[in-house]
């Protein structure tokens, strides 16, 4: 990491980057230790980094300093403002959680930074950066062109006239988020090398914006957020402020089976018109189709055997012959919990012999889009080269006659005016007398040129690529992936963050008139407790609270670093200048009754950013559904539509309680006592009181494993007069259920 020298007492310009081992015998200086103007130290000690200590030495031993306050620390702490008022666990987390908050749809930068978020947001590459400086010729949702400075107008390169930028538009992250970027330019404005001119996800006018400035409270609100829980008013949801948009990726293939080829289509046995209403004629759904859970969203059928046919498949069969009945519905469908638009389609198929008909047009209207953008830059060329061959032109003297039509309007000898060439004459028919000008004219037709055939060539190998077909996997003819968005609003069991490791789960959304509000009528946005501070010790979120509060009344953003911030007295200070509380604290009314609060709360302006783990996604219940092949227990998972563990410790609770019956019922019915869950759906349904349990199937497993160690393990009834062993599991059931008739 860099340092600069400190050569008696004063420090020098000459860097020297140090690594961890060479650094350690060094007595190295911070950066904010005060100098005059000549780089002398001034303090009589100078507070300092020595082995495992911070000593204060004399300026004349200090050998290093520091480039910058906060090179000790990485970007994502470096984005925490006040980290020095923190505990480094609670740092830890806010540094992380920073990675875990999702892109809002109306991203807002931090009223207290650190001077880092404009720096963090451009190197990200999640902003489009200006490569050269020139005027903007066109923009768009989609693209900005710029018109790129040309140092030197002799040497015309039509590679580099224009600058095209594409945005990059709802596309989905690796975390389903939603990658959206929009232009901050204007039509004919100047823009400078390396200037933002479009923002990203999570950036607002090229700064990051990770989350939304709230107004907060701290104060406990009827137990609501005890335990880290928040307090939220409705106003976030009604105004979006917490709303993101999150994208879904479903696919699935076409594969050639033993039995046949499996195929895309809308001609599905036994489905409704209904279903299919959002499918096009490949039985693809259709972009901007909402959808719902269980949704046919591909149209698939897989040919069947003949063993597997139903004596009802096999007599359809007999009646209308071959077709009926030797497809399998294997289409693809909306899982539980999605629901949203198809924002987008794609299709990949191999490339075979014959296409079908919809693979044509598709094809056709793809080669359509690549042609016409092509003709655009071509033609754009084009225009260019004869701007500038016009600009050589004017004023050189005609080598010959030039005629419009039928007739002669400029004679051999003459000078070519700017009427002439407005004229619409083909440049080429002017021929001048001037040697330098006529090998300049042919140096720019040759670079034009050259630039066309690169285009064209370019084209056509797109258009030859769309043609080929896609490289799949072996087996595979065809796989369509569909993509669908959602927009999540804030909800209850949404997890809620601050930058300094301050988390909690809302647990109440309150309407606004609910909420405590403040002198003038304004209510808060979010309440959080104030326990949550003084055991965590991250005291950086109270004053990031006040100094946010008074950076909105002055109308300001305020860059804190780390290690060099805000002081209490300039905290103080901007409190004071934006007509505040110097404490930070107010009296607080309680929205539901319009009574003031015992005694004054603390508010202000927190930056608040939501986290990925978002209650829709986590979210889930089962009723009855799949079970493990081998122990018959129910799977476990969100995925696999799985039941809850019911663990060794949950076990020992239910002992606890001496609850034996509902015990009993976990263990067996609940889980792999598998005649025993039929009998009790049965009894359900007759009304009757559950049946007693059987044996569960774990213990079956246990018997053959111990069987495959050639252990024969003998279930021996109890109380029996005959003492019979009985060898197996089952006979010991068949024999009790006969005992007890």
């Amino acid at each position: 990491t860099p340092y600069r020298k400190v050569v008696n007492g004063v420090v020098t310009d000459e860097v020297d980057y140090l690594s961890a081992d060479e650094e350690d015998p060094l007595v190295v200086a911070q950066a904010n230790a005060p100098t005059d103007e000549y780089g002398k130290l001034i303090e009589e000690e100078v507070l300092s980094r020595f082995e495992d200590d911070f000593p204060r030495v004399k300026p004349e031993q200090v050998n290093y300093m520091d480039v910058s306050p906060n090179q000790i620390v990485s970007v994502s702490a470096a984005l925490i403002p006040f980290l020095e008022h923190d505990d480094a666990n609670r740092a830890l987390m806010g540094s992380n959680m920073q990675r875990q908050a999702v892109p809002l749809i109306r991203p807002e930068a931090p009223f207290v930074g650190t001077g880092m978020e404009y720096k963090t947001a451009r190197d990200s590459g999640a902003v489009i950066v200006a490569k050269r400086s020139g005027v903007v010729e066109s923009v768009s949702a989609d693209e900005i062109i710029i018109r790129a400075d040309i140092d030197d107008d002799s040497n015309i390169d039509f590679k580099t006239g224009y600058d095209v930028y594409k945005l990059t538009k709802f596309k989905r992250s690796n975390s389903g988020t939603c990658i959206n970027q929009k232009p901050l330019v204007r039509l004919k404005e100047r823009v400078e090398a390396g200037q933002v001119i479009a923002d990203g996800t999570s950036t607002e006018n090229g700064e990051l914006a990770l989350g939304s400035n709230v107004l907060t409270a701290f104060m406990p609100w009827e137990g609501y957020n005890f335990e880290d829980a928040i307090v939220i008013s409705e106003r976030l949801v009604k105004d979006d402020v917490f709303t993101s948009i999150h994208i879904e990726e479903l696919e699935t293939e076409a594969r050639d089976t033993k039995l046949g080829r499996e195929e895309f289509t809308r001609d599905i046995p036994n489905a409704s018109e209904e279903s299919l209403r959002n499918l096009d004629e490949d039985g693809i759904i259709l972009e901007g189709s909402l959808v719902k859970p269980s949704d046919v969203l591909i149209g698939k059928v897989t040919p069947k055997g003949e063993g597997e046919l139903r004596p009802e498949e096999k007599l359809l069969k007999a009646i209308f012959g071959e077709k009926a009945g030797e497809v399998r519905d294997e289409s693809l469908t909306a899982k539980t919990g999605i629901e949203g638009v198809v924002v987008g389609v794609k299709l990949f198929s191999r490339r075979e012999k014959e296409k079908d008909k919809s693979t044509l047009i598709r094809e056709s209207n793809q080669i359509k889009a690549i042609e016409k953008k092509y003709e655009a830059q071509i033609n754009t060329i084009n225009a260019r080269k004869n701007e500038e061959i016009r600009k050589i032109l004017l004023d050189k003297t005609l080598a010959s006659n030039v005629s419009y039509g039928d007739e002669i309007v400029a004679k051999r000898g003459t000078k070519i005016t700017e009427e002439l060439l407005n004229l619409e004459i083909p440049l080429e028919k002017f021929e001048i007398k001037e040697e330098s000008a006529r090998l300049e004219i042919q140096k720019i037709r040759n670079l034009a040129e050259g630039r066309i055939d690169e285009l064209i060539r370019e084209r056509d190998n797109k258009i030859d690529k769309i043609q080929k077909g896609d490289e799949l996997r072996p087996g595979v003819i065809k796989l369509a992936k569909v993509y669908i968005a959602s927009k999540r609003k804030i909800d209850v069991g949404d997890k809620l963050s601050g930058r300094h490791g301050n988390k909690g789960v809302i647990a109440k959304i309150l309407p606004e008139e609910d909420m405590p509000y403040l002198p003038d009528g304004t209510p808060v946005d979010i309440i959080l407790n104030p326990l949550g501070v003084p055991s965590r010790m991250n005291v950086g979120q109270i004053l990031e609270t006040h100094l946010g509060w008074a950076a909105k009344e002055l109308g300001i953003h305020v860059a804190s670093p780390v290690f060099d911030g805000a002081k209490e007295d300039e905290i103080k200070e901007a409190l004071k200048e934006a007509n505040l509380p110097v404490t930070g604290q107010t009296i607080l009314y309680d929205g539901r009754t319009g009574e003031p609060f015992d005694r004054h709360v603390t508010v202000g302006i927190s930056y608040i950013m939501k986290l990925i783990h978002l209650v829709e996604d986590k979210i889930h219940a089962r009723s009855i559904g799949p079970y493990s092949l081998v122990t018959q227990q129910p799977l476990g998972g969100k995925a696999q539509f799985g039941g809850q563990r019911f663990g060794e410790m949950e076990v020992w609770a239910l002992e606890a309680y001496g609850a034996a019956h509902l015990l009993q019922e976990m263990l067996t019915v609940k889980s792999d006592d598998v005649a025993g869950r039929t009998r009790v759906y049965e009894s359900i349904v007759k009304g009757e009181n559950a049946p007693e349990p059987g044996v569960p199937e774990s213990f079956n497993v246990l018997v053959r494993e111990l069987q495959s160690l050639c252990l024969d393990v003998i279930l021996e009834q109890t109380g029996s007069k005959e003492g019979k062993n009985i060898a197996s599991t089952e006979k010991a059931t068949k024999k009790l259920d006969k005992d007890k008739q």
